[in-house]
C-alpha cells in the first residue's frame, strides 16, 4: 500500500509536468498565431507547426505590410509615397519624395511636386537655364528656387496652357524638357550674370572691347567671337560713361585717379580720363553705386586676364 502509494503520488507528478509542458505548447502556439495575424490582414493563420519562423502563405505574402519582400520592394523603387487618403502613391522618377500638389478629389493621383520654392540644388540651375533658354528667366542660373523663378516657371506654365502654380510638378517638367535642351556648362554657370546683349556692329571685326550699356556687359570679342565677358557698372547721371567706338590709348596695372583719389588696377584708358579697371566698390556694392564716368569691372581676376590680352589701339565701343 505504501509503494503503491508513492507511485501513485509519482503519477501525479508526472502527470502535473505533463499538463504544464502542454499548457506552453498552447501557448507558444497561440503566441505565435497572433504575431502572424498582427503581420497580415487579419485574415493569416499560423503555419502547421504553430512556430513562429512559419511562412505565410503566398496570398498572406500579397496582402501582409511591411514584409520582408515589401521592404525590399520599397527600397528598390523609393518614389512610392502613400497618401492621406489610402490611395494608391504617385511615383516620379526625378524624387525619391515628391510632395502631391493640386487636389486628387476626382479619384486621379496628384501630380508630383519636383522643385519648388526654397529648394537648392543642381536641378534647379537646370531648370533655370532652360528657362533662360525660353526667354523666360534673364538672369544667370543660380540653383535656388525663389521667388524669380517662381514667377519664371509660371510664365512658362500659362504659355503651355497649364496651371499657374510657379512650382514645377512632373507634366511642368516634362513640357520643358521638350521645349528647350540640354544646357551647356557655360549656359549652367555662365560667365556674367546678366546675359550678353546682341553686339553693336561695330564690334563685329578686329579686337573689340563690347561694351553694352542695356545688359551691363563687357565681352571681349576678336573677329565677331565672344573670348571672355564680365558684368560692370557705369557712370551716374552726373558723370555718364561716354558713348560711342573708342580705342585703348594707354594701359596702367596699377593707377590711382588723380581727381578722386581711388584705386584703379588694371586700367585700360580710352576716352580722356574714362577707363575700363577693377573696381573695389562694385565688388561689394554692385549697382547700388555708380562710377565717376569710367567702366567698372568687379571681376579681379577675369578683368586681370583681359589686361595682359588687349593691346594698346584695340578698339572699344560702348553701345545701348
Amino acid at each position: 500500500m505504501k509503494r503503491s502509494s508513492t507511485v501513485a503520488r509519482g503519477g501525479v507528478v508526472r502527470g502535473g509536468a505533463v499538463r504544464r509542458v502542454v499548457l506552453a505548447a498552447v501557448s507558444v502556439a497561440l503566441v505565435a498565431g497572433c504575431t502572424a495575424q498582427a503581420a497580415g490582414t487579419g485574415s493569416g493563420t499560423a503555419g502547421p507547426s504553430g512556430s513562429a519562423s512559419a511562412q505565410p502563405s503566398a496570398s498572406e505574402s500579397a496582402s501582409a505590410s511591411p514584409s520582408a519582400s515589401e521592404s525590399e520592394s520599397e527600397s528598390a523603387s523609393p518614389d512610392a509615397s502613400p497618401t492621406d487618403d489610402g490611395k494608391a502613391p504617385s511615383s516620379s522618377p526625378t524624387f525619391p519624395t515628391p510632395e502631391p500638389s493640386g487636389s486628387a478629389s476626382d479619384g486621379a493621383p496628384a501630380s508630383p511636386v519636383l522643385m519648388k520654392d526654397g529648394d537648392e540644388n543642381e536641378q534647379v540651375r537646370e531648370l533655370q537655364a532652360r528657362l533662360r533658354q525660353l526667354k523666360h528667366f534673364d538672369r544667370a542660373p543660380t540653383g535656388f528656387y525663389g521667388s524669380m523663378t517662381a514667377r519664371s516657371v509660371k510664365s512658362f506654365q500659362k504659355k503651355q496652357g497649364l496651371t499657374g502654380t510657379g512650382s514645377v510638378d512632373e507634366t511642368t517638367w516634362q513640357r520643358l524638357l521638350g521645349a528647350s535642351r540640354k544646357p551647356t556648362a557655360d549656359e549652367l554657370k555662365p560667365s556674367t550674370t546678366n546675359a550678353l546683349d546682341t553686339p553693336a556692329p561695330a564690334c563685329m571685326t578686329g579686337r573689340v572691347l563690347c561694351i553694352s550699356k542695356e545688359s551691363r556687359t563687357l565681352a571681349w570679342m576678336i573677329d565677331g567671337k565672344v573670348v571672355s565677358s564680365m558684368d560692370v557698372r557705369f557712370g551716374s547721371e552726373n558723370t555718364p560713361t561716354r558713348e560711342g567706338t573708342f580705342s585703348v590709348g594707354w594701359k596702367a596695372r596699377e593707377w590711382t585717379s588723380t581727381i578722386y583719389h581711388t584705386p584703379m588696377p588694371y586700367a585700360m584708358f580710352f576716352s580722356g580720363g574714362q577707363a575700363v579697371h577693377y573696381s573695389s566698390d562694385f565688388a561689394a556694392r554692385g549697382y547700388a553705386g555708380a562710377s565717376h564716368g569710367c567702366v567698372n569691372v568687379r571681376d579681379r581676376a577675369k578683368l586681370a586676364v583681359l589686361f595682359d590680352q588687349v593691346k594698346v589701339g584695340d578698339k572699344v565701343v560702348v553701345h545701348w
